[in-house]
């Protein structure tokens, strides 16, 4: 007999039997949203749609034409489905909330495309998200959420995502149209020589990381992999294991990356996948309360040996 090959919209709906949310509508809305990201990603050398628009968003950062196209794509098909209250978006100040007569149970954050500044290189880029219930505000801690994932754009799209079962992750078959379930369950390995982390900042870095690299280095075999698109690190990192580490810096003390929209999705993904994620020393970031939809902390997360050996630096 031959094998059943698992679609995403077969596994959305057993997920929706283990859960009291329905998110089937959702999660089919943002898989239809990647699908023609990921179409314009592929045609990006070939169109007008790569390169910079000209404006700068909340941050001050360069806002990619891209990233402008699969911001406005997210927040037109989640606010026209009836499923949100308000979307939150990286590449938006405020905020956007639904019409009272199309608002839905849910709150979404998300980042359109992460590591955008590697449209031009080819470099693999993705979209995350992370959904909450309404009832909780728009500044709830990272434990609430009740589904994260992303997408990665890069030699093959996939999907990854969980809804508190564990994590799974699917390939876009070009051919049909569909993501195909090719990797069930997804286990980040206990330990790893795989390392993940922007030493160019090694100036910056406070002297209990420093000896932790030290350290890490003069370990046989160990690799350093960093590609500065953070989808692109924590998908290695959630496959093959390591540690992925974007700590606090004196130029950035409270940490870089948006605590809502980045960290806090795929701390929970790690920790669905079996690994372990801490913030400032052993806090973890899961944990916090935003005051602001924009607030930043630092994340270290992948292989719980590693980040043991790590926080060990820190007693």
């Amino acid at each position: 007999m031959q094998n059943i090959v698992l679609t995403l919209t077969d596994h959305i709906l057993t997920e929706r039997k283990k859960t009291k949310h329905d998110l089937t509508i959702l999660l089919h809305q943002i898989e239809n949203v990647s699908k023609i990201v990921a179409s314009h990603v592929k045609a990006s050398g070939l169109v007008d749609i790569l390169g910079k628009t000209g404006r700068k968003n909340a941050f001050g950062e360069e806002v990619q034409k891209l990233d402008e196209f699969s911001n406005n794509l997210l927040i037109h098909a989640l606010l026209a489905g009836g499923q949100v209250q308000a979307v939150i978006s990286e590449e938006n100040k405020e905020p956007i909330f639904a019409s009272k007569e199309n608002e839905g149970e849910y709150v979404v954050f998300f980042d359109p495309l992460d590591g955008s500044s590697n449209i031009d290189t080819i470099c693999p880029i993705g979209t995350i998200f992370g959904i909450y219930h309404k009832d909780g505000g728009i500044l709830q801690p990272g434990e609430n959420q009740i589904a994260a994932g992303y997408i990665i754009y890069g030699s093959s799209v996939m999907f990854v995502y969980t809804v508190g079962n564990g994590v799974n992750g699917f390939t876009l078959d070009p051919a049909i149209g569909n993501y195909l379930l090719s990797h069930p369950n997804i286990t980040i390995p206990e330990d790893s020589n795989l390392y993940s982390i922007n030493e160019a900042y090694e100036h910056k870095f406070d002297k209990e990381l420093l000896s932790y690299l030290q350290k890490l280095k003069q370990k046989e075999n160990t690799s350093l992999r960093y590609v500065g698109s953070m989808v692109a690190d924590m998908h290695r990192t959630l496959i093959k294991g390591g540690i992925f580490l974007y700590p606090t810096i004196n130029t950035y003390p409270k940490g870089k990356l948006r605590l809502t929209i980045e960290v806090n999705p795929f701390a929970y993904i790690t920790e669905q996948a079996g690994g372990k994620v801490v913030g400032i020393k052993e806090t973890n970031p899961l944990t916090i309360v935003p005051k602001h939809i924009h607030d930043r902390s630092p994340i270290i997360a992948g292989s719980k040996k590693m980040i043991e050996e790590y926080l060990a630096f820190y007693k």
